[in-house]
C-alpha cells in the first residue's frame, strides 16, 4: 500500500487541478470579497454636483435592491462597462448608485455628460476611503445591496460581454 501512496497523491492533485481549471464562471484572477453577506459599511461622502445632497449608507437601505458602482473618469474599463450600466437603469429599471473613486467632481461629471448618467445618485470618494472600506480592489467594481443594506453580490471588473445577462441580472432578479 505504501508504494502506491505517491501515485494516489499525484492522481488526487491532478484531479483537483483539473476540477479547478474547468469550473464554469470561475475567474482565477478575481479576489473574493469578504463583504458578501455583511452590511454595507457606514459612509458619508459629498455629492458630485455642488448643490447635490451627499451620499450615505442610508441611501442603500431603501427596501429595494441597489447596485453600487465604483467608477472613475480616468478608468478605461469604466468607459467599456458604461453602456451596461445604462441598460441596467434604462431597460431593467435597476437603481444604480455611482461612487466616483479618487476622481475630481468636474472630471466625473464630464465623463457622465459625455456617456450618459445611469446613476440615481452619485457621490465623490475623493480620498478612496469608502472604496477601501468596501474592499474595492480596483475600478470598476459593482456591488448589489439588498433592500436592508446587506451586500449580496460583487461584480469584479467591468460589466461587459455576457457579464450583464449571465451574472448581474440573475443576481438582481433573485432579490426581486
Amino acid at each position: 500500500m505504501q508504494r502506491f501512496a505517491p501515485l494516489i497523491i499525484v492522481l488526487a492533485l491532478a484531479g483537483l487541478f483539473f476540477m479547478m481549471m474547468t469550473q464554469e464562471g470561475r475567474n482565477p484572477n478575481e479576489i473574493k470579497s469578504v463583504m458578501i453577506g455583511k452590511p454595507a459599511p457606514a459612509f458619508s461622502i459629498p455629492g458630485l454636483e455642488a448643490d447635490a445632497p451627499g451620499l450615505t449608507d442610508a441611501d442603500l437601505r431603501t427596501g429595494e435592491p441597489v447596485l453600487v458602482n465604483f467608477f472613475a473618469s480616468w478608468c478605461v474599463p469604466c468607459r467599456a462597462e458604461h453602456e451596461s450600466l445604462m441598460a441596467l437603469a434604462r431597460e431593467h429599471g435597476a437603481t444604480v448608485i455611482g461612487i466616483a473613486y479618487k476622481d475630481t467632481p468636474d472630471r466625473s461629471l464630464a465623463f457622465l455628460d459625455e456617456l450618459g448618467n445611469p446613476f440615481a445618485k452619485t457621490g465623490a470618494d475623493l480620498d478612496g476611503r469608502v472604496a477601501i472600506d468596501w474592499g474595492v480592489t480596483g475600478v470598476p467594481e459593482t456591488f448589489l445591496v439588498d433592500g436592508s443594506g446587506t451586500i449580496v453580490y460583487r461584480h469584479w471588473g467591468p460589466i461587459v460581454g455576457d457579464g450583464l445577462e449571465a451574472q448581474v441580472l440573475p443576481a438582481l432578479e433573485a432579490l426581486k
